[in-house]
């Protein structure tokens, strides 16, 4: 069972190929050009508003720093929505007009609106649940089904949810064992503040009790199905405290959950003493009699304990450490009496270890699996081994521990990227998620004999990619690193160096950015262009060394490896700095847009997508803290140098012919602040000299993406491409 946050979902949003639902005062006025077919009349959108100057100094370690729009920071500001919605009024004028994007965004609503998208599955009491996006529709819904081939019905479906404005969207779920029961999580307008839920199987009802801020909720049931452990948050919308000192509590299904016992919170526990950023969870394991206390944040790692699950039931658990976070554990299984750790310390691609569950002991702990050559990403338990995923480089692999300690490679019909392995502890097999550049993404069943098939629960589009290649290469970055990158486009390209080229990277937490069906990016290829990944340091492609590459103050290796990445396509006439754009989302937008201000020279035009941009101000807003050990602590001298050298907004310069940007961001945003782009727009608009234009587009039903629909990640992908094209075809 793979432990942490899915980093997945800060890759997911309207204009990547990884779209999975599944991603200020000017100086002076930034132009439109006169000739350019998008030139919008006089009027109160023909510029963009120009915001205050309010300059705060700030002294950090001896050095004092100026920021001109802190003032954004409070979204109470009486000139906060006037300067969101004058910005999106002028973008709009800009976008609405460019003479692309009505047949764009044509072509990408036929592209996702044939495309089934299936997010997560589950097998349950003999029935298997699903969430999936159906063909032609906006939404997500859940459905449950008999087996893997019987008739769909719905269970949820948060569209029919009423008396709500805006739209409400299916956050997480999970069935109980004996498939009676669903908990799940609704939220509106993709704010991710999840209402806890949960409807019987049977027909569709709901039980009385709802349970608020239960965002990430993780519930894990009891074998029984009786009730479940969830994690829930204490600290207020909005504010940096939201998801600090968050509580693990158990409940009992009928149960008034005012009533739910708090099992875990910080001071809670003598001798259990962690940081306000961690957050406690409490997994179990089909069968076993002990419980596995989690304390995680951000990182890989965690630190784990354990304690019979009797006692942690009756609120009386004496937890046994197992690890700590420098014994660097990213992955825990419990099978009977026997305790599997994943190691990456001293083995940065991973070790499998076995160890006792009622005394663990990890300098004793036999080596169940070596470090090899590939990254050992994940296991999954069934009854005829445990599954183990791998990762190669940006691609997936697939093996099996079986019980008699033999492992074998499980033969994938194609190179990609295994989403997720879904197995049942007593039952054979497994079902996975799968996807390809140019192969759209399916379920897949895999039985003892490792023999895989596609399970028909997701149909496939009437999509014909035999137009188009998607080819890998490596990019050497200034240190002599190879970096992995890919690139599709229509066959027959000509290397002329003029062809619009769209390069996205990511690069942070150790998230690898690895295979996903191109889906409505093929509508930019359609239109002459290529689209591109760069696969660099910073993300887990080649294990732990890599994410340490690219994290806290080895965080330049992340955009300078893109930079490294764009100079060779140059190079090899791909494309020329003229026709060049790059992109990045959420941890992405630290990538792009130090690359944007550290080589301006080398880009036509920048995407940055609810992307940080100021970073140095972390500490205001409610998903900031959490980031410190990825970042950097700003209390510290080498935290504060190594978050001021990934900050954006604070790089720019006066007087520099910046390229073109396209910045997003969605109101409700909970993981990176709208200040960030505001203000990174802001400045842009007011140092730039190259009269082109700096455009902040903004959503105010959506957050992070994560929770938006479909209609509106086809809109943003249609204003995406069509600023890309206008852009860069000269």
């Amino acid at each position: 069972m793979k432990i942490g946050f899915d980093r997945r979902q800060f890759l997911a949003g309207s204009t990547g190929a990884l779209s999975l639902t599944l991603l200020p005062h000017a100086l002076f006025a930034t132009p439109v050009p006169a000739a350019s077919a998008t030139a919008v009349s006089p009027g109160s959108a023909a510029t963009p508003p120009v915001a205050r100057i309010d300059v705060v100094r700030d002294t950090y370690f001896g050095e004092t720093l100026s920021d001109p729009y802190r003032w954004m920071e409070n979204d109470k500001d009486p000139e906060w929505l006037p300067f969101l919605k004058g910005q999106n009024e002028h973008t709009r004028a800009v976008l609405d007009k460019l003479p692309t994007r009505t047949s764009l965004l044509k072509r990408i609503q036929q592209l996702s609106g044939d495309t089934v998208a299936t997010s997560h599955v589950q097998r349950a009491g003999g029935l298997l649940f699903f969430t999936q996006r159906p063909k032609g529709a906006d939404n997500f819904k859940l459905f449950v089904r008999q087996g893997e081939h019987g008739p769909n019905r719905v269970l949820v479906d948060p569209t029919l949810v009423s008396g709500v404005a805006g739209h409400v969207s299916l956050d997480w779920w999970r069935a109980a064992p004996d498939g009676r029961h669903v908990v799940y999580g609704l939220s509106k307008n993709g704010s991710e503040d999840s209402m806890l839920h949960i409807l019987t199987v049977a027909d569709g009802g709901l039980l009385t009790e709802q349970i608020p801020n239960t965002q990430d909720a993780n519930p894990q049931w009891l074998d029984d199905s009786s009730g479940f452990f969830y994690n829930q948050l204490t600290g207020a919308v909005d504010t940096p405290q939201r998801f600090l000192d968050s509580q693990a509590r158990f409940h009992r299904l009928g149960s008034d959950p005012s009533s739910d016992p708090v099992l875990m919170k910080r001071g809670l526990v003598a001798g259990i003493e962690y940081e306000k950023i961690q957050s406690p969870n409490i997994l179990i394991y089909h069968g076993a009699r002990h419980a596995i206390l989690l304390l995680s944040d951000v990182r890989p790692e965690t630190r784990a304990y354990i304690a019979p699950l009797a006692d942690v039931i009756a609120g009386r658990a004496q937890w046994t450490a197992v690890a700590a976070f420098e014994d660097e554990i990213t992955d825990i299984d419990l099978h009977g009496e026997d305790l599997y750790l994943l190691v990456n310390k001293g083995t940065p691609r991973g070790r499998l270890i076995k160890t006792s569950a009622a005394a663990p002991n990890l300098a004793t702990a036999a080596v169940v699996i070596p470090q090899g050559p590939f990254v050992l990403e994940g296991t999954a338990r069934a009854r005829d081994g445990l599954y183990l995923q791998i990762m190669d480089g940006g691609i997936s692999r697939l093996q099996r521990l079986a019980t008699d300690g033999k492992v074998t490679d499980i033969a994938l019909p194609f190179d990609g990227t295994i989403g997720s392995v879904y197995t049942v502890s007593n039952e054979d097999g497994a079902l996975l998620s799968m996807t390809g550049w140019l192969t759209p993404a399916g379920i897949y069943s895999v039985d003892p004999a490792g023999r895989m098939q596609d399970t028909g629960v997701t149909p496939k589009p009437a999509i014909d990619v035999s137009a188009y290649e998607a080819k890998r290469f490596f990019a050497a970055a200034k240190d002599g690193t190879k970096i992995p990158y890919t690139l599709i486009y229509r066959k027959g390209l000509k290397l002329n160096g003029s062809t619009p080229t769209w390069i996205s990277a990511y690069g942070s937490y150790g998230y690898p950015y690895t295979p996903a069906f191109a889906g409505r990016t093929l509508a930019f290829v359609d239109a002459g262009g290529i689209v591109g990944y760069a696969n660099v340091r910073g993300g887990g492609e080649y294990g732990r060394e890599w994410h340490k590459a690219g994290q806290l103050t080895s965080k330049p290796n992340t955009w300078r490896d893109l930079i490294a990445v764009c100079e060779e396509l140059c190079a090899k006439k791909y494309t020329s700095p003229q026709h060049l754009a790059i992109g990045g989302r959420s941890a992405g937008g630290i990538t792009v847009g130090r690359a944007l201000t550290e080589r301006p020279d080398l880009f036509a035009a920048v995407v940055d997508g609810v992307g940080w941009s100021n970073p140095l101000r972390y500490m205001v807003e409610q998903n900031g803290y959490g980031e410190e050990p990825e970042w950097g602590v700003i209390t510290e001298a080498a935290g504060y140098r190594a978050l001021k050298s990934i900050d954006s907004y604070q790089a720019v310069k006066d007087g520099t012919p910046y390229p073109a940007v396209l910045l997003t961001t969605g109101v409700t945003d909970p993981r990176v602040a709208p200040f960030h782009v505001a203000k990174m727009t802001a400045r842009l608009q007011a140092a730039t000299s190259s009269g082109k234009p700096v455009l902040l587009r903004v959503d105010y039903d959506a957050g992070h993406g994560i929770g938006s629909t479909r209609s509106q990640q086809d809109r943003e992908a249609a204003d995406t491409y069509a600023f890309l094209l206008w852009q860069l075809r000269g």
